[in-house]
């Protein structure tokens, strides 16, 4: 009997197929409401994980394509709508500002100013 890899993870729904295609084998269950939401947001960052990897254009154009759609996958399990995220978008530009400007931030006093992007 081969090995066994084990992921449980989320994936896309003809990966099954693939793998009996290939005559390997894989076990799969359905994941309840609030368990896909959960492993929805875990994907999110498992695809855009693999942005900073990208070379070419075309490799770029496939995983922002794959986040995108998980993006959009979230966004209808949670019954978020066009409207919600376009408003949060706006509020976001007014009071953050957008990228325009690509500016990098080096360094900063500590303040006790917070946020919720991760710095190192």
């Amino acid at each position: 009997m081969p090995n066994r890899i084990h992921y449980n993870k989320l994936i896309r729904d003809l990966i099954p197929g693939k793998i009996e295609a290939k005559g390997s084998e894989c076990a799969t269950r359905e994941l309840s409401p609030e368990e896909f939401r959960k492993e929805l947001r875990r994907k999110v960052g498992e695809e855009a994980s693999a942005l900073p990897s990208c070379e070419t254009k075309e490799e770029l154009i496939d995983e922002l394509a794959d986040v995108i759609a998980v993006l959009d996958e979230l966004q209808k399990a949670e019954g978020i709508t066009d409207e919600e995220l376009a408003d949060a978008i706006a509020e976001n530009l007014e009071t953050k500002g957008g990228f325009e400007k690509r500016i990098f931030l080096e360094w900063s006093s500590d303040d006790g100013y917070t946020t919720n992007e991760t710095t190192s």
